[in-house]
């Protein structure tokens, strides 16, 4: 005996659609608009409500399905109650329930993110493939040897990499005129600078430099007459006090950013 296929057929689809029709029809109060979580064993009331219009199989289809989605994931952790056939407070919804929720939304934005990141990366692929088939000198076969691909399936990838590529091309330009990068790549154009500022100008030296970067005091002053020979004690400042007066800057800079994320749900 086979087991039941996880993506209902079409028959079944059309079973699960006119159930959900018929249900809206009967109980508008608590099927029709956004979801509303419903009472424990609401199956139990529709089977006494609606005597013999829907089988049990076709109800727990339709239940597990609603009762499934994102949407009513989200109404179960924003809502307070459960309601009733005539859209009326049946009952708290528990901390318990709440938490399971959470932990499926969870779980599904986990999965979603992973694969995506798994598109992007044969995206990625796919264009980095027709690029080099473009400008390479190999033969055809000699491509695919050397590529590990099968040649039979070369056409199908390098026809769905120029689809992505012409889609990519098409798409909206950001503001600053940049292109970006390669299709599935979210980091930006080949020509962006993510460097800091540059050290050494002019309006970013150390207190105490001049214009030469040398040491205040040092030099001739206007008028061509030699500065004045200062004291043998300030000449003799040890290069332990220039460390210790630079230090709380050195450690201002270095000290690790507080993490806002910790702690939070």
């Amino acid at each position: 005996m086979s087991e039941p296929t996880s993506q209902p057929g079409a028959e079944q689809q059309a079973l699960q659609a006119a159930c959900a029709e018929q249900l809206k029809a009967l109980f508008p109060a608590l099927f029709t608009g956004a979801p509303k979580p419903v009472k424990l064993r609401i199956q139990a009331d529709i089977q006494e409500r609606a005597p013999g219009q829907f089988s049990k199989q076709q109800l727990s289809a339709f239940l597990r399905r609603h009762t499934g989605s994102t949407a009513y994931l989200n109404a179960v952790i924003k809502s307070t109650h459960r309601f009733d056939l005539d859209g009326k407070e049946a009952g708290e919804i528990t901390a318990e329930h709440k938490q399971v929720a959470r932990d499926e939304l969870s779980r599904r934005r986990a999965k979603h993110q992973e694969r995506q990141v798994q598109e992007e990366a044969a995206q990625r692929q796919r264009f980095e493939l027709l690029r080099a088939f473009e400008t390479t000198t190999l033969t055809r076969a000699n491509f695919c040897a050397l590529k590990g691909l099968a040649e039979a399936k070369l056409d199908g990838l390098l026809a769905q990499a120029r689809e992505e590529a012409k889609a990519w091309a098409a798409r909206p330009r950001p503001a600053d005129g940049g292109r970006g990068g390669a299709p599935g790549d979210r980091r930006g154009g080949p020509g962006a600078d993510r460097r800091g500022p540059r050290q050494g100008r002019p309006d970013d030296r150390r207190p105490g430099r001049g214009p030469s970067g040398k040491g205040a005091g040092q030099g001739r002053p206007q008028g061509g007459r030699s500065a004045p020979a200062r004291p043998e004690s300030a000449r003799a400042q040890p290069a332990e006090a220039t460390r210790e007066a630079a230090a709380p800057v050195d450690a201002a800079v270095q000290a690790p950013a507080t993490d806002v994320g910790q702690g939070e749900a």
